[in-house]
């Protein structure tokens, strides 16, 4: 997993309450294991008619938000059905942070484990940044993980919480694998301890 330090992107702007899942990477797209490929598909309703063509309206495809890394999000984001594809989705599209006043816990938790940062606000800090992200090109914020700092395109700073078992993982990269491959070496040593112990097992 990449690791997450500091993040200096444009910010997109989704003032929208509860997104579910479903909005997020619709059902058709969850056919595959593979978390690249789904970038494409993010907000898929949203963001193509039926024709498949771009909706040019919505924000991911204008033109100063196609590179967007941070979203800037309403209330109970990531609601509905627990689908691990849809940080994949946001992820692979290029979202590395999402800011709400609240998340789902599901989703909440899957954004952890596949390195997207989710920052949960009060709403007035949420409506300030929300304000910057509206600037189009000009809608640059700085996430500084640890400092647990957002800063904005007018140089003004909020502060965040983050429990520091999952700011560890996320500065040092590490997802559920590598925090068992941190292990590697007692595990080694186990196996061989109980391999002599009980060699015919």
């Amino acid at each position: 997993m990449e690791k997450f330090t500091t993040l200096t992107g444009i910010a997109a702007p989704l003032p929208l309450i509860n997104v579910d899942t479903d909005m997020i990477i619709p059902k058709q797209f969850l056919k595959t294991i593979q978390r690249s490929g789904l970038g494409k598909n993010l907000f898929d309703e949203m963001r193509y008619d039926t024709d498949g063509n771009e909706i040019p309206d919505f924000v991911l495809n204008r033109p100063a938000y196609r590179n967007a890394q941070i979203l800037v999000a309403g209330d109970n984001f990531g609601c509905g059905s627990s689908r691990e594809h849809a940080p994949w989705a946001l992820l692979d599209f290029g979202i590395r942070c999402v800011i709400a006043p609240g998340f789902a816990d599901i989703f909440f938790n899957n954004c952890f484990k596949n390195g997207i940062l989710p920052i949960v606000l009060p709403q007035e800090d949420v409506d300030k940044l929300m304000d910057d992200a509206e600037r189009g090109a000009n809608a640059i914020l700085t996430v500084d993980l640890e400092n647990q700092t957002i800063t904005g395109p007018d140089g003004g700073s909020i502060s965040f919480e983050v429990d520091a078992f999952r700011k560890h993982c996320l500065l040092n990269g590490l997802d559920d694998i590598g925090l068992t491959l941190e292990k590697a070496a007692a595990i080694e040593a186990f196996e061989t301890q109980a391999g002599q112990a009980r060699p015919w097992v």
